[in-house]
C-alpha cells in the first residue's frame, strides 16, 4: 500500500477521522471546467492553504496533474481526489455562519478533466459529490465543454458554483475599460443562468448563482487571488457605517454612485459611476497596474491604504513575483472558495434528501433509502464506488466510491453488487470482508483509518476482484442498487490491438482487464478474433493504448488505424409480416420493424424511458409525447442490446396459446439480434419490433430456446430488410474559436470533411469567431492538426459527439456506388464477412 507522506499538511489523519463525525461540515464538490480554463491551477491554492503543496508552488505546480502525461499535456487526463481539512476564519463568513459550533470544515475535492474525450472522469467525479465549482475563463467565456459538464453535473442533482478565472488577461491582454469589464462578467453569469435555467430539477430549489449572493467569485487561479463581492462589502460597509449585506447589494446591477453628492441612484446619471466599477475595479485596476508599472512609491502607498503588510524581502521583489504576493495577501483566492463551499454548497445531510430519489433504485421508502435521505451513520451501510484508482501494486485497484449510509469499516462483511445485480437473485453479488479502507490523497492514500462515516468520500482495496469499474455495496439484504452512472460521450471510435510476439498474448488480455477497469468508459472486447479497444475520441485513445502498453500489459503492441464504430436502423416500416419458423417447423413467428421517433429514441439514451420504470408511467409518458397505442405501449416487453439500448420489442398479439411460457427464450433472442444487425454486425439503432402473431407447439420439448432464439432474429432480420435498413454514422459538434481573418481556412477544411457550420458568432469584445459545426467522427481523424496547418495555428477546436445521422445512400442499392454501400463493404470486409449482404430470402419463410 502506498501511505502518503503527511509531513507538511496542517492536520493528521486522527483530526480528518474526527472530522467525519460531523457531517454538516464536510463538502464533497468536483471541480468542472472546459480544457484549460484553469481547473488544476486554481485547486493548488486550496492545496497550499492544507499545507499540502508548499505556498511558493501553488499555482505553478498543477499538483492534482499526478500522472506524467498529464505534466507533459498539460491537461487532466484521470480526476484526482484528496481529502483537505480547513480550519475556516469566522471573518470571512457571513454573520449566519459565524455562530456555529466549529469552523473545521473537511473539503473531499476532485479535480476533473476539462477535455472532452475524458468526460466520462467528470460523471464518475460528479457522483460521489454534492456541490460543482464551476470555472469559467472570463475571455473565451462559457464554452462547449462548460456546457456538457455542468449538464451533467445538473443531471446528477448536483449544486453549482461559479469562479471567473483569469480576469488578469481581462486588464492586461484585452486592456478593458471597467465598463466593458463588468459586462463582459455580466454576460458570463447570464450565460451561466441560462444554461442552470434550462438543465435543473426543481428539487434543488433555486439555483442560480448571483455575485450579490456571493456564490460567484472572480480572480486569478495562477496568481492566487480572487474574490467574491462579500470582501469588498466588508471594508466599505465598516468605512461607512453601514451594513455589510445593504452595501452587497450596490456592488452588482444597476447601481450607480455619485461621488460629489455621495448619493446612490438606480439609472446612469451625470457624474454617476457603476457601485461595482467604483468600488471593486477601481481599487483592483490600481494595484495591478502599479505593480506593472513598477511605480514602488505609489504601490507602498496603496498596500499601506488596503492594509496588506509586506516584509523587507518581499518589498525588493519586482514584476509578477511582487505583484502575485500583493494580490495574494490582499485577495486570498483560497478565501473566497472557502466562503463558497461552506455557505453556498450543501452538506451531506440536506443533499441526500433530494440526491436519494434520483440515486437509489429500490423503493423510496426501505429502509436503506430511508437512512440515506437522513445520513444515517447507524443505518444499514449503502456505498457506490464510482471508479478504479489504480493502486501501487501493478494490475491492483483501490475502488473509490462515496458512502451514503452507514459506516464502512475495515473487516466488514458486505455484499457487493455489481451493475448487473437484481434483487433477490445471486447474479452479480459476491459477499466479502473489506481487507481495508483508505483514504484518497491525490497520487498516493494514507492509511490507518479503520471506519469511515457516511456523507464521507473513501477508497477501499482489495475488492477490485469482484467490481469491474462501479458498483453498490451494502450490509442491507433487500438493498436495491444505485443507478448506473450515464456518460454524455459514447466511445464511438476503435481500433484492433495486436502483440508483437505471439508469447506475449496472455499478457495482453490480463492489460485489457486492467485498462477496462482503470477507465470508466473505454470498452475492451473480442471482434472477429481481434481485441478491440474502444473510446471517445483520438486523444482518448491514444491515452489508453498508451496505458495499455507501459502499464497494464507491459508488451509491445501493433495497433490498427482508428476506425468508427456505425449503427444499423430502418427507414420505414415493413411493406410485408414476415415469418420465420422453427427448425422444427412446428412454431412460427410473425414480425414486423418500424422506426422509432427520433426523440423517442434520445430519451431511451438519457434513461427518461427504461425498462424498469413504473410500466403506468411510461404509458402515459409514450400516449402523450408519441401517441403510442395505449395497448402497446403496456405489452412492451424489453429494450435492446443489454435491456437498456434504443430499440424495443412491442408483443401486438392476440389470444396467443403458451406465449408467456417463451418469452424470456423471444427476449434473449431479440437482445441476440439487435448486437449484430444484417448489413455489417453493427449495433442497432432506432429500431421498433412488433410480433403480430405466434403459433406455439404445445409441447415444450418442441419449443426451447435452440428453436426459438436463432427463428426470433431471422424474423427480425427479414422485418429490417423489408424496412429500408440504413446505416448511421456519430457526429461531433465541433466548437472553433478563430480569428476572424483566418475563417476562411477553417471552412475550407470543414468542406473538405463533409462537415456543415450551423452558427458563426463574433465573440464580445473581441476579433474573435466562434464557429459551430457538426463533423462525422470519420472524417475527423487529423482534423486539429488540419485546421491548425491552414489557419496558421490560430483555430482551436473542440469536438462533442453530439447525434447519430444517416450515411448518404441506401445500403442494398448496389448499384449505385454511394457513402453506405462503401462503408458497409469496408465494414464487412474487416469483420471477415462475405462482402455480399444476405439475400431477403434466407431469412423470410414461405407459408
Amino acid at each position: 500500500m502506498q501511505h502518503f507522506a503527511l509531513l507538511q499538511v496542517n492536520f493528521t489523519i486522527e483530526q480528518l477521522r474526527g472530522a467525519m463525525d460531523r457531517p454538516n461540515n464536510v463538502r464533497n464538490m468536483a471541480v468542472i471546467a472546459h480544457v484549460d480554463h484553469g481547473k488544476t491551477t486554481l485547486t493548488d491554492s486550496l492545496l497550499a492553504r492544507a499545507g499540502f503543496i508548499a505556498a511558493h508552488q501553488a499555482g505553478d505546480k498543477c499538483a492534482m496533474d499526478t500522472r506524467k502525461d498529464e505534466q507533459e499535456k498539460g491537461i487532466t487526463i484521470k480526476s484526482t481526489a484528496v481529502s483537505l481539512l480547513y480550519e475556516v476564519d469566522p471573518k470571512i463568513l457571513p454573520a449566519s455562519h459565524q455562530k456555529e459550533e466549529s469552523h473545521e470544515y473537511i473539503v473531499n475535492l476532485i479535480d476533473s478533466p476539462g477535455h472532452v474525450d475524458f468526460s466520462s472522469e467528470v460523471t464518475a467525479a460528479l457522483r460521489v459529490a454534492d456541490g460543482a465549482l464551476v470555472v469559467v475563463d472570463s475571455v473565451s467565456g462559457v464554452c462547449v465543454q462548460t456546457e456538457t459538464v455542468l449538464r451533467q453535473a445538473l443531471g446528477e442533482r448536483i449544486k453549482p458554483v461559479l469562479m471567473i478565472n483569469k480576469i488578469d488577461r481581462c486588464v492586461f491582454e484585452k486592456q478593458l475599460q471597467p465598463e466593458e469589464l463588468y459586462q463582459s462578467l455580466r454576460s458570463v453569469v447570464e450565460r451561466f443562468n441560462v444554461l442552470v435555467a434550462t438543465y435543473s430539477d426543481d428539487a434543488m430549489g433555486d439555483i442560480m448563482v448571483d455575485p450579490t449572493l456571493c456564490n460567484v467569485a472572480f480572480g486569478s487561479g495562477l496568481h492566487r487571488w480572487g474574490f467574491t463581492l462579500r470582501r469588498f462589502a466588508k471594508m466599505y460597509a465598516e468605512k461607512f457605517g453601514v451594513s455589510e449585506d445593504k452595501m452587497l447589494a450596490k456592488l452588482w446591477g444597476n447601481n450607480f454612485y455619485n461621488p460629489e453628492t455621495k448619493k446612490w441612484h438606480k439609472t446612469q446619471e451625470e457624474n454617476c459611476v457603476r457601485g461595482f466599477n467604483k468600488f471593486v475595479v477601481e481599487p483592483l485596476y490600481k494595484v495591478l497596474h502599479s505593480t506593472k508599472a513598477q511605480d514602488k512609491a505609489e504601490l507602498l502607498t496603496l498596500v499601506d491604504k488596503i492594509g496588506v503588510k509586506l516584509s523587507t524581502e518581499e518589498k525588493e521583489t519586482e514584476g509578477k513575483t511582487l505583484m502575485r504576493t500583493v494580490m495574494k495577501k490582499w485577495l486570498p483566492v483560497d478565501d473566497a472558495l472557502l466562503e463558497m463551499f461552506v455557505v453556498h454548497l450543501p452538506s451531506p445531510i440536506t443533499a441526500q434528501k433530494y440526491r436519494t430519489e434520483l440515486l437509489y433504485e429500490g423503493p423510496q421508502d426501505d429502509e436503506a433509502a430511508v437512512a440515506m435521505k437522513t445520513c444515517d451513520p447507524e443505518g444499514p451501510l449503502m456505498l457506490y464506488i464510482s471508479k478504479m484508482v489504480p493502486a501501487l501494486n501493478k494490475g491492483r485497484f483501490y475502488a473509490f466510491g462515496r458512502v451514503f449510509s452507514g459506516t464502512v469499516s475495515t473487516g466488514q462483511m458486505v455484499r457487493i453488487m455489481g451493475p448487473d445485480y437484481t434483487p433477490g437473485t445471486t447474479r452479480d453479488l459476491y459477499v466479502k470482508k473489506i481487507p481495508s479502507t483508505v483514504i484518497m490523497m491525490g497520487s498516493g492514500v494514507s492509511g490507518g483509518i479503520h471506519d469511515v462515516p457516511c456523507g464521507n468520500v473513501v477508497g477501499l482495496s482489495g475488492i477490485d476482484k469482484f467490481l469491474l469499474r462501479s458498483g453498490t455495496i451494502s450490509t442491507y439484504e433487500h438493498a436495491h442498487n444505485m443507478k448506473v452512472m450515464k456518460f454524455s460521450v459514447s466511445p464511438v471510435v476503435r481500433v484492433a490491438v495486436e502483440v508483437k510476439n505471439a508469447a506475449d498474448l496472455p499478457k495482453l488480455v490480463e492489460g485489457m482487464k486492467r485498462l477496462a477497469k482503470s477507465d470508466p468508459l473505454v470498452q475492451c472486447g473480442l471482434e472477429g478474433g481481434q481485441h478491440i479497444v474502444s473510446g471517445a475520441g483520438e486523444l482518448h485513445l491514444e491515452i489508453c493504448l498508451k496505458d495499455l502498453e507501459t502499464e497494464h500489459a507491459c508488451v509491445p503492441l501493433k495497433v490498427s488505424q482508428p476506425v468508427v464504430t456505425y449503427r444499423e436502423t430502418v427507414s420505414t416500416t415493413s411493406d410485408q409480416i414476415c415469418l420465420a419458423k422453427t427448425a422444427n417447423k412446428l412454431n412460427r413467428i410473425y414480425m414486423t420493424a418500424s422506426p422509432l421517433p427520433d426523440g423517442l429514441v434520445v430519451d431511451i439514451e438519457n434513461g427518461k424511458v427504461t425498462a424498469t420504470q413504473d410500466v403506468k408511467e411510461r404509458t402515459r409518458y409514450l400516449v402523450d409525447k408519441y401517441d403510442f397505442d395505449p395497448m402497446q405501449a403496456k405489452k412492451i416487453w424489453c429494450f435492446g442490446p443489454s435491456n437498456s439500448g434504443p430499440n424495443m420489442l412491442v408483443d401486438c398479439t392476440k389470444g396467443v396459446q403458451n406465449l408467456h411460457d417463451i418469452k424470456d427464450v423471444i427476449v434473449a433472442g431479440f437482445q441476440w439480434a439487435s448486437e449484430e444487425g444484417i448489413l455489417c454486425e453493427e449495433s442497432l439503432r432506432g429500431v421498433r419490433f412488433d410480433i403480430h402473431d405466434m403459433k406455439i407447439h404445445g409441447d415444450p420439448s418442441h419449443r426451447g430456446g435452440g428453436q426459438f432464439m436463432p427463428a426470433v432474429r431471422r424474423a427480425m432480420i427479414a422485418s429490417m430488410l423489408t424496412a429500408k435498413p440504413r446505416v448511421m454514422e456519430p457526429v461531433y459538434l465541433v466548437e472553433i474559436q478563430v480569428p476572424s481573418t483566418e475563417m476562411g481556412g477553417v471552412y475550407n477544411v470543414l468542406s473538405k470533411r463533409r462537415g456543415h457550420v450551423i452558427d458563426a458568432v463574433q465573440q464580445e469584445g473581441v476579433p474573435l469567431h466562434q464557429i459551430k459545426a457538426y463533423l462525422p467522427v470519420n472524417e475527423s481523424f487529423g482534423f486539429t492538426e488540419d485546421l491548425r496547418g491552414q489557419t496558421g495555428g490560430q483555430a482551436f477546436p473542440q469536438c462533442v459527439f453530439d447525434h447519430w445521422q444517416y450515411l448518404p445512400g441506401e445500403p442494398l442499392d448496389s448499384q449505385t456506388e454511394s457513402r453506405a454501400t462503401t462503408v458497409v463493404g469496408e465494414v464487412r470486409k474487416r469483420k471477415g464477412m462475405n462482402p455480399v449482404i444476405p439475400a431477403l430470402t434466407n431469412f423470410l419463410d414461405k407459408i
